[in-house]
């Protein structure tokens, strides 16, 4: 999808407010709830939905505006729908896990569920920034459930280098596991050669190496100080690049940030047992899960 800038025209989005309170009832009303939500994380039928309630052109746009539509066209209407959907676009991504307590005490969540669905959110924002490598960086968030806790996410990433926008839909029901294929779709219309996707079922060996890896902390700080020096000839080799004209990489650099090396701390403190919990460990991010890949010298298709 084409990077889209600017904003909604208020005339249009009070029409696609008022539509879109009008589909989704329609929809709870003959098949419940929890279709509207299984919907929402089919990524053809969501670009259906924001097509046709007028944001008829496939940008950036479609994602965050259909969602706030929706959002503030069922406000008011949350029970009598079972829909709550939490969080948006920028800033307001960040208050979905207040927002989700905020439903969870208004419906008498008991503490382990009200966790749970926080811990889900916080844990896909994760998957799709830190295991997922595409140069999408991601600023929409959407986390919609019911009364019986079933759920879907609406996230989205931008970027910027090539303008383009890239769609990622969860649906609850249909995760076995986290870590490893657990997206319904991924709205793209653009293919890169080169990413890092943890998820893909090959990078299985990958987490395993890195769980290993914290585990062992002498030989954990060993590969990252050689990692640290790029004319070393062991980045000839890991790194499979030709040493004929090769001077530096832009790699080069992570491995000295001071904010990774108080990341990894955190996990050898920690001392995970999987992979999710090493994941999960706060500072950890997109630059700590590249350099634990790399120590090993396991590179991604």
């Amino acid at each position: 999808m084409t990077l889209d800038w600017g904003q909604c025209p208020p005339w249009l989005f009070e029409r696609m407010k008022r539509l879109a309170r009008v589909i989704v009832l329609a929809i709870v009303s003959e098949y419940g709830s929890y279709e509207f939500i299984r919907r929402l994380a089919d990524p053809v039928w969501f670009q259906s939905l924001g097509t046709l309630m007028a944001f008829d052109w496939n940008a950036s746009g479609l994602t965050v505006t259909t969602m706030a539509a929706v959002k503030e066209a069922l406000r008011g209407l949350e029970k009598d729908a079972d829909i709550f959907i939490c969080g948006g676009k920028g800033k307001t991504s960040r208050k979905t896990p207040e927002q989700i307590l905020y439903w969870s005490y208004d419906l008498g969540f008991d503490q382990k569920s009200y966790d749970k669905l926080i811990y889900t959110s916080k844990l896909i924002a994760k998957v799709d920034s830190a295991l997922i490598q595409d140069g999408f960086n991601l600023y929409h968030h959407n986390f919609i459930f019911n009364k019986k806790g079933q759920w879907a996410v609406v996230q989205q990433g931008m970027n910027t280098k090539i303008k383009r926008a890239r769609r990622y839909h969860w649906l609850g029901a249909n995760i076995k596991n986290f870590l490893e294929e657990p997206h319904s779709g991924i709205a793209s219309q653009i293919r890169l050669d080169a990413v890092v996707d943890l998820t893909h079922k090959k990078s299985a060996q990958n987490k395993k190496i890195q769980l290993v890896l914290v585990k062992n902390k002498k030989d954990l700080y060993h590969n990252l100080q050689i990692l640290s020096q790029p004319k070393n000839p062991y980045y000839f080799k890991i790194l499979n690049l030709p040493g004929i004209e090769f001077s530096h990489h832009p790699v080069e650099n992570e491995f000295l940030n001071p904010q990774l090396n108080k990341a990894i701390n955190k996990i050898i403190i920690n001392k995970p047992d999987s992979f999710e919990k090493l994941l999960m460990t706060v500072g950890v991010g997109a630059r700590t899960i590249r350099a634990l890949s790399r120590c090993r010298g396991y590179l991604w298709r």
